[in-house]
């Protein structure tokens, strides 16, 4: 049969409370030293009973050493999360810093897009078109050097190019030349003169004569 989970709740009687807790802290105190032995572990136990008797354990010699390093850790622990939350708070405004000046650059490129004028006064209007006079400048003079590098790439460009038709040309001639002296070193054949006759009609036939006598 399944056992119900107990509910842990301050026992009413005192004898009863006093029983347990007879029971529960010599139980405790052996999973200390237990705790001790096979983990290595430093420990150091305080138990007041509800009377105010002092019961204590500790794994090491002096248990005022192992009360000592545990304020020093504390401390340094304590220390360490005031760090963190100082660091924290820095972070937190710096990120509200970086969000309020992302706000300002979006509100100011929607002003430059022409959007968001109506809080904008003759001055702010005079700036924003100051503004975008410089920009314009700006793009007109890259887009003059962009188009000037361009042209200067297609000139030698052109130049390579002419430079290659050049010595195309000249290999060419030097080829034309030595065809012609080739044409020129052949000797020259003699014509010869053909006998031929001129057929009115059908032309003769020759007919063979018969080698043998008729039987």
């Amino acid at each position: 049969m399944v056992r119900g989970k107990t509910e842990l709740k301050r026992i009413e009687n005192a004898t009863s409370r006093q029983v347990s807790f007879s029971k529960r802290r010599r139980g405790l105190l052996k999973k200390a030293f237990e705790l001790s032995v096979l983990c290595d572990s430093e420990i150091t136990l305080i138990v007041f009973s509800p009377t105010g008797k002092l019961y204590e354990f500790s794994s090491s010699s002096c248990t005022n050493k192992t009360i000592e390093r545990y304020m020093n850790s504390a401390k340094n622990l304590g220390q360490y999360k005031k760090s963190s939350e100082t660091s924290l708070q820095h972070e937190k405004e710096d990120a509200a810093a970086m969000s309020k000046r992302v706000e300002v650059l979006e509100q100011s490129k929607r002003k430059l897009l022409g959007e968001g004028l109506d809080s904008c006064s003759i001055d702010d209007l005079y700036q924003i078109q100051e503004q975008l006079a410089i920009s314009l400048r700006n793009i007109r003079a890259r887009k003059s050097l962009l188009c000037k590098q361009q042209i200067d790439r297609l000139r030698e460009k052109e130049k390579i190019l002419e430079e290659e038709n050049a010595e195309l040309k000249k290999r060419c001639d030097v080829q034309l030349r030595l065809h012609l002296s080739e044409e020129d070193d052949e000797p020259q054949r003699p014509y010869t003169d053909v006998e031929t006759r001129l057929f009115i009609g059908l032309p003769e036939t020759t007919i063979p004569l018969a080698t043998g006598r008729a039987q």
